[in-house]
């Protein structure tokens, strides 16, 4: 019996809300149907989107951008990024108010996303704490301050932390410090916080691994993000439905704290995160090169 090959592009997406907006399209009437007979989409955390590019099992994805430094011949595709130009509330660092970044003496982290363990070791720098130890954990906060000093939370568990921050103090009588990690990221350094980006696998055929971009892939993605940003009312319903915080809160996340377009301030928060990342040894050495399009 023959088996009809599915030759649609593998995506790897993330599950978290703040990539919402750009799969807009891949989810919703008119163009999802269309887009599903090109691509396939599966679903999972920023750390196993990276695993997927690497080992070729997906040809698009939503990668946390310290991967773009591990992984070669990786290629940006451009127009698309998850950002922050000031707070982000879904990555923070949960500390005890006794003790400054600078004294803490271990870290309990959400491995979720490489990259946002690289700003928090470059941040680590700054504080003149740069050895404090990270301690690989499941996000649960409770349990990652028994264990350790602070915590670092990323994507939903930290935006539930902070809706959560006076049933915790009520609970455990204990005072902590929420640090938004990309505000502090902006206030040393000046530089967007830049979280991921679509990214192809060297492997993938007919992209743009070894060859001009095809152009029309890039598209398909800038458009489901324009759809998206134009259809922020609906995402705010559909994810207050499955998410326990306010309205009001997702809105806010979706429109003032994440940043969805990869514009040159973005670019440059990159090349200073890589440039950083190299001089602390965080990272090996990257430079960051983004196709152009000749629509934009």
């Amino acid at each position: 019996m023959n088996v009809e090959q599915d030759s649609r592009l593998r995506v790897a997406a993330i599950g978290f809300l703040n990539p919402a907006p750009l799969m807009w399209d891949f989810e919703h009437a008119p163009l999802n149907q269309e887009l599903a007979r090109r691509y396939r989409i599966d679903r999972m955390t920023p750390v196993e989107c990276a695993a997927r590019l690497a080992d070729g099992r997906a040809d698009i994805g939503l990668i946390p951008i310290a991967s773009l430094a591990t992984t070669p011949g990786l290629q940006i595709l451009p127009g698309c990024t998850i950002a922050s130009k000031g707070k982000v509330r879904s990555l923070i660092l949960v500390h005890r108010a006794n003790r400054q970044p600078g004294k803490l003496r271990s870290v309990a982290a959400d491995s979720a996303s490489r990259t946002t363990l690289a700003y928090a070791r470059m941040l680590f720098h700054k504080w003149d704490n740069p050895d404090v130890p990270f301690l690989p954990m499941v996000a649960d906060l409770d349990a990652m301050l028994e264990r350790a000093d602070a915590a670092i939370l990323i994507g939903d568990p930290a935006l539930l932390a902070l809706e959560e921050r006076n049933n915790q103090f009520e609970r455990t009588g204990e005072e902590l410090v929420y640090r938004d990690l990309a505000e502090e990221w902006r206030a040393l350094t000046g530089l967007a916080f830049v979280s991921a980006v679509w990214a192809v696998a060297p492997t993938a055929n007919g992209i743009a691994s070894s060859g001009p971009l095809n152009e029309s892939v890039a598209e398909d993605f800038i458009r489901s993000r324009d759809h998206g940003l134009a259809n922020i009312d609906s995402l705010v319903q559909e994810w207050s439905a499955r998410f326990p915080i306010p309205e009001e809160t997702i809105r806010t996340y979706l429109t003032a704290n994440i940043h969805y377009v990869l514009d040159e301030e973005c670019v440059e928060g990159m090349r200073g995160f890589f440039r950083m990342a190299a001089e602390y040894g965080v990272l090996p050495p990257y430079t960051v090169a983004v196709p152009e399009l000749a629509a934009r």
